[in-house]
Formats: C-alpha cells, sequence, structure tokens
C-alpha cells in the first residue's frame, strides 16, 4: 500500500557530513510523522529523530546540534542531514512514517511502515 524508499547514505570519515532522504508513495491519505531510526550491530533499534506533520521534531539526546530532519510536504519525502559525525553514529538507518491509508469502503486507516534500511559507516 506505501512504499518507503530511502537514498543517500555511505561511508564518511569523523567529522564529515551525510543526508539520506527517504520518499512515500503508494496510497497515502496522510502522514502523520515521518522519522529516522537507527540499528547498530549488537544493539537494539533507536530513535533518531522524527518530524510531524506540523513540522514539530523531536531527536535523540545523541544528535541534538548534529543532525537536522526536515521534510517536503509535496514529494512527501523526508530528510536527514547528519553534520559532525562520529564513528558511534555508524548503523543502518531506517525510514519510518505512520500513514493514513484509505483503504476499502473509503475508510481511513493507520498504519506503520519501515524502509529498507541504508547504511551508514562513520571511520575514525
Amino acid at each position: 500500500q506505501v512504499q518507503l524508499v530511502e537514498s543517500g547514505g555511505g561511508l564518511v570519515q569523523a567529522g564529515g557530513s551525510l543526508s539520506l532522504s527517504c520518499a512515500a508513495s503508494g496510497s497515502i491519505f496522510r502522514i502523520h510523522v515521518m522519522g529516522w531510526y537507527r540499528q547498530a550491530p549488537g544493539k537494539q533499534r533507536e530513535l533518531v529523530a522524527t518530524i510531524t506533520s506540523g513540522g514539530s521534531t523531536n531527536y535523540a539526546d545523541s544528535v541534538k546540534g548534529r543532525f537536522t530532519i526536515s521534510k517536503d510536504n509535496a514529494k512527501n519525502t523526508v530528510y536527514l542531514q547528519m553534520n559532525s559525525l562520529k564513528p558511534e553514529d555508524t548503523a543502518v538507518y531506517h525510514c519510518n512514517a505512520v500513514v493514513a491509508v484509505t483503504v476499502v469502503g473509503g475508510r481511513v486507516n493507520d498504519y506503520d511502515y519501515w524502509g529498507q534500511g541504508t547504511q551508514v559507516t562513520v571511520s575514525s
């Protein structure tokens, strides 16, 4: 019903910058919130940043002041600008969206969607 396609990521030296993007497509009635989560090897998935339909943002303490989340409503796309990257930022970054979807019968239901993930590696 809804697909999230991520792009960006890669390998960068500590102190460098990378940007990620995630485009949502499909039977979208409304996107309530989009965000980024990450999972490092051997660790649980953790929140990085989220942004609501109204533009309110939330960041993990570990990335405040270094990462910026933004969105383009017309493109149903969320971005994550990552600056001053540290080796501990190395992880697979996953896009997430909570989306209101029109279903059979004209009803609207909320669903939680995830992207396939993109690797971010920061070398020391």
